[in-house]
């Protein structure tokens, strides 16, 4: 479910109609819903109850300053995955102890700045990543607490780009060596092992692979207690995906999810992490572009926006699919037609959609990405120093910029001519 609906022929934002929103700020922009993103957070934090748990909102999701404001509010850790993410966090408010630090590539200096300022556990992904964090916690005279991320060998049924589970992908520990690690692990006076990390993949449709993971994970922890280890956490990651396509099946809800992880885990007596960041935020969130221009091909008509590939490169990325809906709502039986939905970017590959069935539309008219606050902002780059597309926070009647548009001015200022030129 989401806030954003047609009321009276047009269609809203929570309390706000979206053209308004666009004839103040322009297009393209993003907009996220303030009432989505509170109630897919307590989805998950409901679904959960009764067990001791902390939901850590992946931010690489959506990791606007006011969207983590509102998690960190609700009470919401979070999962970062590089030191720029860690500093933002901590912007927003987020304490040290409701930041876990994921990503198989943590430098020193990362380290550094988490031991510093704070940090719930490291979630460590290799062995050299492992002795890396002992030196840097002894050079501070600290203990570092970690989790050591295995790799379960589950096929997560997912895009192979954002597949995380299998033994060819760069994550994590096999599980088969996990016993080996964790005792090399218990070695290292710098480091305090208090749980397991397993994060299989993204936009997973289905609760069995989940299951058959979180089932090694069992297995691996009772093995582990038994070799002395003091396993109190289990990190679970996130992945649980979102309805991107209208007519297609929900993919199960949170609460289903939440009732899986007590079946398979609730006996273990272990603090339970989850690191949603898709569902919470994507269907949070819109991308509002206008048409260009309508265009006539040749065996094909083309729909052309101002939004392009590097506002919204998932469709270019992944072969992503997005529904796509007029702000004025389409009467009752119109005819819809086959289109190419396009962006102005000089790339072949910037297109959005291929023979999309839509109603007529014409220049000027205004369409919104459904499903679009996460993997969205995040992912935009200036490419055709194109200027990054500002970020529109709505909650009840009233909205606000949460990252401007900047001036050409701004962009082309970042930049530096040598003297010698």
């Amino acid at each position: 479910m989401d806030h954003f609906l047609y009321r009276g022929g047009r269609l809203y934002a929570e309390d706000v109609p979206l053209a308004e929103i666009a004839a103040e700020v322009g297009t393209p922009f993003y907009c996220y819903s303030v009432a989505t993103l509170t109630r897919h957070f307590r989805l998950f934090d409901e679904a959960l109850a009764g067990t001791d748990h902390l939901v850590c909102y992946a931010m690489k999701a959506n990791s606007n300053l006011a969207v983590l404001k509102l998690m960190g509010d609700l009470g919401a850790g979070v999962d970062v995955v590089s030191g720029g993410e860690y500093r933002k966090a901590r912007a927003a408010g987020i304490p040290g102890e409701r930041i876990v630090f994921s990503g198989v590539g943590k430098t020193r200096e990362e380290m550094h700045l988490a031991l510093t300022g704070g940090i719930r556990q490291f979630n460590v992904e290799s062995e050299p990543e492992m002795a890396a964090l002992n030196e840097v916690a002894l050079s501070l005279g600290a203990v570092a607490p970690i989790t050591v991320r295995v790799n379960p060998d589950v096929d997560a049924q997912t895009h192979e780009k954002i597949a995380t589970g299998k033994s060819e992908n760069k994550f994590g520990i096999p599980i088969a060596r996990a016993r080996e690690v964790y005792a090399h692990a218990a070695t290292l006076p710098g480091l305090k092992v208090v749980g397991i990390d397993v994060h299989i993949g993204s936009q997973l449709t289905s609760l069995e692979p989940f299951e058959l993971a979180y089932q090694k994970v069992a297995e691996l922890t009772r093995t582990l207690r038994a070799d002395g280890h003091d396993i109190v956490r289990l990190d679970l990651g996130g992945g649980l995906g979102i309805p991107y396509h209208r007519s297609n099946l929900a993919p199960p809800l949170p609460v289903e999810y939440g009732e899986m992880v007590k079946r398979t885990l609730g006996d273990l007596g272990c603090e339970i992490e989850i690191e949603p960041g898709r569902l919470i935020a994507g269907n949070a969130g819109v991308l509002v572009a206008r048409v260009i221009y309508m265009k006539e091909g040749e065996g094909r008509d083309f729909l052309i926006l101002d939004a392009a590939m590097n506002d919204l490169v998932r469709p270019a990325m992944y072969g992503a699919h997005h529904d796509i809906d007029p702000l004025a709502e389409p009467a009752p039986g119109v005819e819809r037609a086959p289109v190419d939905i396009v962006g102005p970017v000089c790339e072949s590959g910037d297109t959005f959609a291929k023979q999309r069935m839509m109603p007529p539309l014409a220049p000027g008219d205004l369409v919104a990405f459904r499903s679009a606050g996460a993997y969205g902002a995040v992912m935009a780059s200036e490419y055709n120093t194109r200027a990054l597309v500002p970020e529109v926070l709505v909650s009840g009647d009233h909205f606000a910029v949460i990252r401007a548009r900047p001036s050409f001015d701004e962009i082309i200022n970042r930049d530096t001519i040598p003297v010698w030129l």
